[in-house]
């Protein structure tokens, strides 16, 4: 049983375990993994924003190198007072706004799309500080979400984010159990009352990099 690790911003500015980089070819396209005891894969190489990223070669190739686990790292924003900036968010359960992408472009295919109830309670008992529980809504990237899109998505979800709902319903697809920890970087656009920015989002990341390293190296050592 091999783990995957998606990190995204949330890792951007943290330390990573020694991991040998590889090309992977995949129907889809490349991806570049970092293989060892765990593989890992760094969501916005190449400085991808969300829209760019190509999600079916990501997973696909995580199928490739061997992997049935998946924990995926996730920057969001809270959609709900009581979540502030700064906490952990295990979902289990996910929305999306926007087209998810699929692997079955010539077949039919009636695939569950979940999130693996085992492997978020792992995750919980590892990060035992995190929010266990709400549901994730998908937005499409770049741009920031509306005051008014906001208000509606707080009536439907907890966190919002721009990757999460495809990289789960493509890797159930492939057979392999995904969950995520979500950090929440910032209240939405109009919660907080400050002017929302990706370098704000990029500070919060930056400030909580020690204890972002420390739940990685936790997930590895518990999950690896």
């Amino acid at each position: 049983m091999t783990l995957g690790i998606i990190g995204g911003t949330s890792l951007l500015f943290s330390e990573l375990p020694a991991l040998e980089h590889r090309r992977f070819h995949t129907p889809f396209g490349n991806a570049d993994l970092l293989i060892g005891d765990v593989v890992m894969l760094m969501r916005h190489q190449d400085g991808l924003p969300p829209h760019r990223i190509n999600v079916r070669a990501s997973i696909a190739a995580l199928a490739i190198a061997g992997v049935d686990r998946i924990v995926a790292f996730g920057s969001s924003g809270s959609l709900k007072p009581s979540i502030q900036p700064g906490s952990l968010v295990i979902p289990t359960d996910y929305i999306s706004m926007t087209d998810i992408p699929s692997i079955h472009d010539h077949a039919i295919e009636h695939i569950r799309p979940e999130l693996s109830g085992k492997l978020c309670d792992q995750l919980s008992r590892i990060i035992p500080e995190a929010w266990h529980g709400g549901v994730y809504v998908q937005t499409k990237g770049p741009r920031i979400e509306t005051v008014a899109e906001v208000q509606a998505l707080a009536t439907i979800a907890d966190i919002v984010g721009m990757t999460l709902a495809s990289e789960a319903t493509l890797a159930r697809e492939l057979c392999m159990e995904f969950a995520a920890l979500c950090t929440v970087d910032n209240y939405a656009n109009g919660l907080g009352g400050v002017m929302l920015t990706y370098e704000h989002m990029l500070e919060t990341s930056r400030s909580n990099r020690y204890r972002t390293e420390k739940i990685l190296s936790e997930i590895i050592r518990n999950l690896g």
